[in-house]
């Protein structure tokens, strides 16, 4: 066994979602240019999104190293000429490894995180995106302050026991902070396990 076989790490469920998530991208992403996916976590995605939408240049990134190394050894594997080494972005900092994108990727990360995450995550894409450029989120919501499943409602009071800074947030209330960021909530699509893909685009400037 080879050591990048020992960094590489799984994921089930990103496993599970991948097929779900490339359908919307498909569709929302740029012709050409540069995706930055942040808090890539084990690479999967990275590689996936990377191999079936060869025309896009890919840059995963994460916090953590351990993640880092793992996005790594998946590149390694799959020899994509356009998926690129992985980075580190802390999306609180105000200075990104990143000063560019055509479009930005996140998955699952905001009910992980405290709320100045996902309020780093929209100033980032706020400064990175052209005019048109688009901001991909997926992850479970509450929808006018409700949870959308029992399921869901589970999963956020576990979160909050972990963490009381952590939990599933409200859709219009990500919709609002984006919208004073000059993001433009476009397109919301219901996917399976009871989450969403949330579309943004950067809207010109006044």
């Amino acid at each position: 066994m080879e050591r990048g076989e020992y960094l590489k790490q799984l994921s089930a469920s990103s496993e599970r979602n991948k097929d779900p998530i490339l359908d919307v991208l498909k569709r929302v992403l740029p012709e050409n240019g540069l995706v930055l996916e942040v808090a890539s976590g084990t690479g999967q995605h990275a590689v996936h999104f990377a191999s079936a939408i060869p025309h896009l240049k890919w840059q995963p990134s994460d916090i953590n190293p351990e993640f880092r190394a793992s996005q790594d050894a998946w590149r390694a594997e799959a020899n994509l000429a356009n998926l690129h080494p992985s980075v580190h972005l802390d999306v609180t900092e105000k200075s990104w490894p990143v000063v560019a994108a055509d479009a930005i990727v996140n998955s699952n990360m905001i009910h992980i995180a405290p709320w100045q995450v996902c309020i780093g995550l929209l100033d980032g894409a706020a400064r990175l995106l052209p005019q048109g450029g688009v901001l991909f989120m997926y992850g479970p919501y509450r929808i006018n302050g409700e949870h959308t499943a029992d399921s869901n409602a589970r999963f956020d009071r576990s979160l909050r026991m972990r963490d009381p800074s952590w939990g599933i947030r409200d859709l219009d209330e990500v919709i609002s902070e984006a919208a004073s960021r000059g993001l433009e909530h476009v397109e919301t699509v219901q996917m399976p396990a009871n989450n969403l893909s949330v579309v943004y685009r950067k809207a010109a400037a006044v």
